[in-house]
This record gives C-alpha cells, structure tokens and sequence, in this order.
C-alpha cells in the first residue's frame, strides 16, 4: 500500500506543483522540509520511473513484504517449535526465581508438572547466564543458534536460509531501479550518514579503538574460568563464567537488586526526573478507555499548567502480548485547517515480571534502563512543538538520529542523584545503599568493550551486505570475514545468527544496524555537556527540550545537535562513558 501511494503520480504532481510555485516561499521552513521529505520519499517509491520499471518496483516491493513477514514468523516459529520439560529440579539448579516461576508456570499451563524451558529470550538468557548444568546451557545454545536454519532440531522446518538470499537480491534490484549503486547507499538517502563507506569507516574506527580491551576482557574471563576448573570456554560458557566474574569482581547481581527498584517508586522517580529537567508535570487520569487492568493513562502539562500531551503506559508482560519494549505514537502533533490544535499521545510498553507472591513488581536494574529508554522516545514525540504530521514528534527524523533521546535518558539511571529517586526498598523505602550503588556504578561498563565489538560486527556484517551484494554472495562467509576484523568471539561453525537477524531481514533497520553505535556517539556527547554543566541544570535540561525535543523532523539532526553541542559529535565520550581507553 505504502508503494502504491508512493507511486501515486497526480498526488506526486500535486506536491511537485507546490514546490514549483511562488507559493514554496511562504512556506514555513518546517512545512519546505516536511514537503521536500514527501517528494524524496515519492522518488524512493519509484514514482519517476517509466510504467514497466514501475511495475517492476511494485512487484519487487510486495513479495519484500510477504519474503520479510515469512522471515519473521519463521524465527518465531523455530522459537517456540522448542521447549524442554525438567523434573528434576536439580538440573536447573542456579536458575533465579523469576525465571524459575515462570517455567512452572507454563509446565503448569500444560497441565504438566515441573519446569517448562523455552527458547523465548528471558528464559534461555536466564539459562545461559545461570544455570550450572553444563549440558542444559550446551542443548539450548545449540537449539537457538541453530533456529530457523537447514541445522538443528527442526532442520529446515523453518529455514531462512533462501529466503535471505532472495530479500538481498530483490533489495539490490530495487536501488538499481532506482539508480543507486546499492541497497545500502539507497537506504542512507533517508539518514545522517553520506555513504556506505563512512559508515564502515565510523565502525572499523570504533573497533580499532575498542578491539584491544575487548581481548583483554576475554583473556580475563579465560583465566577466571580455568580457576574454576574450566579449561576450554565454550561458547555456551561464555555468559555463566561472565556472570560468575561479575558477581565475584562487584559482588553484585541484577537479581539481588530487584528489592530496590519497585516499579512504582521508579516510574514516579523517573517522572520527577524529567520533570526538573525539561520544565514539566506528569499527572495520571482516571476515568480513559484502556485495553486491560494493568494500563494507566497520564497528561503531560507544561510548566504553565496547560495539558500538552498524554500517554499510556503498558508495563507487565502477559499471556499473548507482543514481546519486548517499544514506544509508539498514537496521535501526533497537527495543526488542523480549522485551526484546532491535535495534541500527542504515545505508546509506551514493557514485558516487565508482574507483582507475584503478595509482592509489588520489582525490576532489575537492566529493567530501569529499558524504562527510561522508552521513555525517552516517548519525551520527543510528546514534547514537539511541530503542528505539521510528517515531522512532527519521531516523524521525519533521521533512522539513525531517532534513538538519541532514548539512549540519551539512560544517563539518569547510572547517576547518584538520579538513582536516589528511583530507588527505594519495597519493605522499607530505604534507597539504594551506597556500597551497592558503587558497586552497580563500578559494574556498568563490565565486559562493555566485548560487547561493544560485537554490535560493531553485527553493523558492519549488514552494510557489507546491502553495499557490496554480488549474486553468488555467500552470507555465512561475509559474516566470517567480518568476525576476522573486528571480533575476539569466534562462534562454531554450527551457530546460523543470520537465520534469526530479524532486525536486517524483518525489521527496520537493513542497512541501518549501524544506528545504533552511531546515535549512542550522539547522546554520549549530548549528555557530556550535563557532566560540566550540571546532571540537572534546567537551563541545560530547557536548551536539550528546546534545540532537540522539540524540533522533531523539522530540521537535519546534525543541525539540531551542532545547535545544541557548539560543535560536530566527539567518540570520545562515547569510549569514556563505556570505560574504554582510547
């Protein structure tokens, strides 16, 4: 359908005949910018192209659609195809007890007894990270980095392996139709990155800078390991012995800290956060349609007391709900011809554990981030002044600038006086010790360099892919040949990560895995202006709200952060912040 209005020659006609007119100069910049991302987006649909190249673009289009919804439901498929019932407790011995919980509950929702294991995400991470049977941790990672492949348990069932193949090939032909050079060089026409190559340049920087620490991170953990009797790591050793390393080096775990962080103290925390920040007041509404028990309704009032914008947030998980985290707008921003004024309203949804055992739910710290996270997002598309649809809120932003605010919310959760307000032990009220506070802030940046290598892989992985795609491309070898740059883990030759890669092949982000790394370089430096002016200055707090929040798609991102930073984005805080020596 999106094509198809793409291809809409008179409505194409109609905006053109605009931009042509002497009427294009009365224009207000953000309706130019909003009608010349229109007209860049009716090119990108094909609508220039002659009728047969046209048809072809269409066609090519809609088995993309249907190839990329195969893609994803075959992942979801071969996750759920898998499970495994315990009897005996002893083989899940280290399991934590949400985790624990949450496979008698489904062994119980069978009608079976004991514990039923999947390879859903909180489960099989739990399992890796905790487990002590050796051969449980050994049966899953084979099970999940087999899915959806020609291997494993359900070999071929579910592959994706053509299917792959088929998405790149049509994804080239589509550029070519539309004359760029690649799939990749046509995806960046869309955000801050000018090239292919400046993309892979960025990253192999990043690399060169972090892949030293990353090895020294693995011959850390190796050592550790072989301590305790482990001579060889195997790749399903790699999270229990991280796990056990941390608890031993910060004697600290997630899990220890749930007590501290009820959702209700973090969400009304995390609302007086923002609320000194960015000059505003967060109140909840009874009384609004919601879609289940657990959902609540919220207004957002500027710092006159004018109600600016709403919310609903979704935090427990619960049977047949979507997995994951996300923001998403409801309404936006627009100004009507009548001269009434739409105001936002936003999404905002978690899986967090809900309250069990006559205990309120408690989230880890890990939780806390994702909240804010979320939030952020939530925060640039409420506190737009944009009045016209496609820029305002996240609308029209930059793929690869559009995960600034979130990430750039994160910060609080790592700073004292951010946590002092959203900690405070269930039982007691008392925040978070100071010895665990240290502890967690000392813990942050464990094994980041490790990780820190293996996004850039997985980012340089895609741009290889969608900027140097030839017809005989093998995907697996691409793969190795980027793990020979930049990785310090080398997987067995069994593990198909691309099979399951639902974020390239299925989501959004083909050609744009980089955007992660790239708006993290962003928000890192963002927030390095609060560290010299003051974590919570509202002047700083009102500039960001003012030069970035507020603005919307209505200009390009590195304008905006130029206006707010004085000056082009730095790595430097970046590689601080995740305590990586340059």
């Amino acid at each position: 359908y999106g094509t198809e209005v793409g291809q809409n020659e008179k409505l194409y006609a109609a905006y053109q005949a605009i931009r042509d007119s002497d009427e294009w100069a009365t224009l207000t910049p953000a309706q130019q910018k909003d009608l010349d991302n229109t007209l860049r987006d009716f090119r990108l649909s094909g609508v220039s192209l002659p009728a047969e190249k046209k048809k072809q673009y269409m066609e090519n289009a809609k088995r993309l659609s249907e190839l990329q919804s195969r893609f994803s439901d075959n992942v979801l498929d071969a996750t759920q195809s898998w499970s495994k019932l315990v009897t005996d407790e002893s083989e899940i011995a280290g399991l934590p007890d949400v985790a624990r919980a949450g496979a008698a509950d489904k062994a119980q929702e069978q009608g079976k007894d004991g514990w039923l294991l999947t390879l859903d995400f909180p489960c099989y991470y739990a399992v890796m990270c905790h487990c002590t049977n050796v051969a449980l941790r050994e049966e899953m990672y084979r099970a999940h980095t087999m899915r959806a492949s020609e291997l494993g348990p359900d070999a071929g069932k579910f592959d994706n392996s053509e299917i792959m193949n088929e998405i790149l090939a049509l994804r080239q032909k589509q550029a070519e139709l539309l004359g760029f050079a690649s799939y990749a060089d046509k995806s960046l026409a869309t955000k801050m990155a000018d090239t292919p190559q400046q993309v892979i340049d960025f990253l192999m920087d990043l690399a060169r800078r972090s892949k030293p620490q990353a090895q020294k991170e693995l011959d850390e953990l190796r050592a550790f390991a072989a301590e305790n009797g482990v001579s060889e790591l195997n790749p399903w050793d790699i999270s229990f012995w991280s796990e056990r390393l941390r608890e031993q080096r910060y004697d600290i775990s997630e899990e220890a800290l749930r007590p501290w962080f009820p959702a209700e103290k973090v969400i009304n925390g995390m609302f007086a956060i923002v609320e000194k920040l960015f000059a505003i007041r967060i109140r909840q509404r009874d009384g609004v349609a919601v879609w289940h028990a657990d959902v609540r309704f919220y207004d957002v009032e500027d710092e006159n007391g004018e109600q600016i914008a709403s919310f609903y947030l979704d935090m427990y998980a619960r049977s047949g709900k979507r997995g994951g985290a996300w923001m998403d707008d409801c309404l936006g921003r627009v100004r009507h011809r009548d001269g009434s004024l739409q105001k936002p309203v936003a999404y905002l949804t978690c899986n967090f554990a809900p309250p069990a055992g006559g205990k309120p739910g408690l989230l880890t710290h890990d939780e806390v981030v994702t909240l804010f996270h979320e939030f952020g997002h939530g925060l640039h598309h409420m506190l737009t002044r944009q009045e016209v649809s496609g820029i305002s809120g996240i609308n029209g932003v930059a793929w690869d600038a559009v995960e600034l605010p979130s990430q750039f919310m994160e910060n609080w959760c790592w700073e004292e006086e951010g946590v002092a307000l959203i900690s405070g032990h269930y039982e007691t009220g008392e925040p978070l010790p100071k010895d665990k506070l240290e502890r967690l802030l000392a813990a942050k940046n464990f094994q980041s360099a490790m990780m820190m290598v293996r996004q850039i892989e997985f980012s340089i992985f895609d741009m290889r892919l969608h900027s140097q795609y030839t017809p005989d491309m093998n995907i697996g070898k691409v793969l190795d040949e980027v793990r020979k740059d930049v990785a310090v883990i080398f997987p067995p030759d069994f593990n198909r990560f691309q099979n399951s890669f639902s974020h390239i092949f299925a989501g959004g982000y083909a050609a744009g895995y980089y955007s992660y790394k790239w708006a993290e370089v962003l928000s890192a430096d963002a927030f390095s202006r609060f560290e010299e002016e003051g974590v919570f200055n509202p002047a700083t707090g009102r500039e960001f709200r003012d030069k970035i929040l507020s603005q919307g798609g209505s200009r390009e991102p590195m304008e905006l952060f130029v206006d707010f930073r004085g000056r082009e984005p730095s790595v430097e805080p970046l590689l601080r912040h995740s305590g990586i020596a340059a």
